[in-house]
Formats: C-alpha cells, structure tokens, sequence
C-alpha cells in the first residue's frame, strides 16, 4: 500500500519542539520531513511577570491565545511556585483545540473555544457571549497578534497582557535553510505570521514550491510575500494541513 505522503520531502519550519511533533506525523504519513527550526521560542521571566503571576486572584477570565502560552504560563508559575489551583478558580478560554489539549496536560480544561481557531474569531464569538467578563488576563508571546486587545479595547473590558514566552529568529538556521533550498524538496510549511518573516530574513528570495499555511494569517502573510501556489486548511491545525497536502497531492496524480 503507498503511503498517503508518498516520500515527498516537506520542510518543517516550525521551533524545534513543536518542529519534532509536526516531522514525527508526517514520517507517519510517508512522507520525508526535513527540519529547518526558523524560530526559537524561550520563557520570558521579566519584572512585569512576575508582579502579575502574584496577582493572579484579581482575575476573573484567563485568555489562552495558543499552547505555547499554556506551557510557559506554567513553567513561571513553576518557577515563582505559584499554586496551579489558582486556575480552579477561574474562566478559561483558549483560541482553539490543540491549546486545549495543552491545557489538559496540566489537568484543566477551557470553558470557552471558538467555532474556528483564531484570534477574530475568538475575539467576536468570546464578546457576544459574555458581555461582562470581569477582569481578563491575556496569556500571549511577544508577537501575538494585536486583535483581541483591540477588540477588548474596543468593548471598554478591562484586561492585562501577560507575555509569558518570547519568539526571536533562529539565525543558526540560516546556512541550513539556504543549503535546504538548493535541494530538491516538494512542500514548505509554516505555523504562523513569524516563520514567514524569519523566512525571508533569513532566505531573502522566493522558492516557487507549494507553501502550507496553518491558517489563513499565515497565508495572507504569504500571499503578501508573493507565494503563488498556497495550502490553507479549514481547520487550522498541523493535522489539517497534512491532510491538505494528502488532498494536493493526489489530485496532481490524477490530473
């Protein structure tokens, strides 16, 4: 039976730990993954933080806006020996289901998922349901997107930003980009807005091959670079966009 993949060479973009989850599925799907981490993603512990970490009562809904934020939030509250039972406590909402499934791990589950797992949607479902949410605590990086807080800006709520990790440009990668470019390699993929950016800063020229985005951010970032032939999932998961790439390529095949 011939694997849905079919050995073709896809280049994984993504942080190293989150790169190694997304190459072990597609080698599941037969496809050969070809790891090129363009982002290094580290806790941020700064002043601000750690005020807020002790403050953590005055909240009445914590806003998850990716898994990232989970792990990090717990590795500072791990590190400030903050109790995780704070959390029994509160209102979660999370921007989609893999930040969910994160947020399981640690024994929690959200009360709040949006229909379609992005920040918009997050921002107009999570607002027309709850009119009066209290104070909000957002649990974001450093280059989280600016919608929710303009949207809760926007609604007069009241919110702080707790940037619990930081995303930088893996500038070690990029003799290994430039040498995995002048390869033969059928798919590139990236997991957000960032890795298109670092992308470019790090490559500096265009690859005509398909280009898989998670989400439609990410591709209109991509569309915005001059990528021609975009993948975009409904779903907006690694999964999705596997499955997607399945989708193109059999239909290549029978063209």
């Amino acid at each position: 039976m011939i694997a849905p993949l079919r050995s073709k060479k896809i280049i994984v973009t993504r942080e190293n730990a989150g790169g190694k989850i997304f190459s072990k599925k597609i080698s599941q799907y037969g496809g050969i993954p070809i790891e090129v981490p363009l982002l290094r993603i580290d806790c941020d512990d700064r002043d601000e933080n750690r005020r807020i970490m002790k403050q953590l009562d005055h909240f009445d809904w914590f806003i998850f806006t990716s898994a990232n934020g989970v792990e990090y939030f717990f590795k500072l509250a791990n590190k400030h020996q903050i109790s995780h039972e704070i959390l029994n406590a509160k209102n979660i909402a999370v921007v989609g289901e893999k930040t969910n499934q994160k947020l399981k791990k640690y024994g929690y589950s959200a009360d709040f998922v949006p229909t379609v797992y992005d920040a918009n949607t997050l921002s107009k479902e999570f607002l027309a349901k709850f009119q009066n949410p209290g104070e909000i605590l957002l649990i974001r990086g450093n280059l989280s997107r600016d919608v929710l807080p303009s949207e809760l800006k926007k609604a007069n709520l009241s919110f702080t930003s707790l940037y619990v990790y930081k995303t930088t440009i893996n500038f070690k990668s990029k003799n290994l980009l430039n040498e995995i470019l002048q390869r033969e390699f059928d798919f590139i993929t990236f997991t957000s807005p960032s890795t298109i950016d670092a992308y470019f800063e790090l490559s500096g020229y265009l690859v005509d091959k398909p280009c898989v985005c998670i989400g439609t951010t990410t591709e209109n970032k991509a569309r915005e670079k001059g990528f021609s032939t975009i993948l975009t999932p409904k779903v907006f998961t690694v999964d999705a966009m596997i499955d997607i790439i399945i989708d193109y390529i059999n239909k290549k095949e029978h063209i």
